[in-house]
């Protein structure tokens, strides 16, 4: 799997394998499977690479980030995040990469998957291209529960400027064969990111907004029922939400 924002990254600045493996003393064919495998190098080689290229070596390399072991309260459980602050978009990002057969992203608006990575839709539709099923919940600006949402987490009407925009980031991906988007009116307790057997979960605390709560990392595994029970959620939202037409 391709290491896109590390590529991406190199891309902006100029920066070929032979430049950058000159410059953090490696071979060029590391630099290679940095890019093409998604291979991870040392911390110590990382934080040389980023600094060189200008980005933050967590964004490029999110493996390197340890974060707070779960305890074993579920086998599903596989990490902790106090914040979705302290997640790199590229989590999300690698995650939808991986996908092979399903992506689920339920939210009012999550603007800051477009906003950190202008690719987003096409990656989405590369995925679809590949057989994949690809559900997108965005909230119904118009729905009182949404608008309560931006009273409670004082940002007022914000939420529903936030709404619409992410509406019009998804839109270019109507008709797309394999893509479905839907508005929901729900009361969301949760944000939802989902790519096969794996999902990053984001709380939404009262007054608070989703970037400053939590978020855990589930995958999928027999004889618990964490994982399913937000798919369930999902779905069940999904049999509400309005199809949004084209045009």
């Amino acid at each position: 799997m391709q290491n896109e924002r590390l590529r991406a990254a190199m891309s902006a600045g100029g920066w070929t394998h032979a430049g950058l493996a000159a410059m953090v003393e490696v071979d060029p064919k590391s630099v290679e499977r940095w890019v093409n495998l998604g291979r991870t190098p040392r911390l110590r080689t990382a934080v040389r690479a980023a600094e060189a290229i200008g980005e933050d070596v967590f964004t490029l390399w999110p493996k390197l980030r340890q974060p707070r072991a779960a305890r074993a309260v579920s086998p599903e459980l596989i990490a902790l995040h106090e914040k979705r602050a302290d997640l790199p978009v590229s989590a999300f990002i690698d995650l939808f990469a991986q996908a092979r057969e399903t992506i689920g992203i339920l939210v009012y608006a999550a603007v800051f998957l477009h906003e950190a990575y202008p690719r987003l839709n096409d990656l989405l539709a590369e995925r679809a291209a590949e057989g994949c099923t690809i559900r997108i919940a965005l909230g119904d600006a118009d729905s009182p529960h949404v608008q309560q949402r931006g009273q409670e987490e004082t940002f007022g009407h914000g939420i529903e400027s936030r709404c619409r925009l992410a509406l019009m980031h998804y839109r270019p991906l109507l008709g797309v064969p394999g893509v479905e988007i839907r508005t929901h009116g729900t009361t969301l307790y949760n944000s939802i990111y989902r790519a096969d057997d794996q999902m990053l979960v984001n709380a939404h605390v009262w007054g608070v907004n989703a970037y400053a709560a939590p978020v855990w990392h589930l995958r999928q595994a027999e004889g618990s029922g964490v994982f399913s029970g937000y798919a369930r959620s999902f779905d069940e939202v999904w049999s509400t939400a309005k199809p949004v037409p084209e045009g």
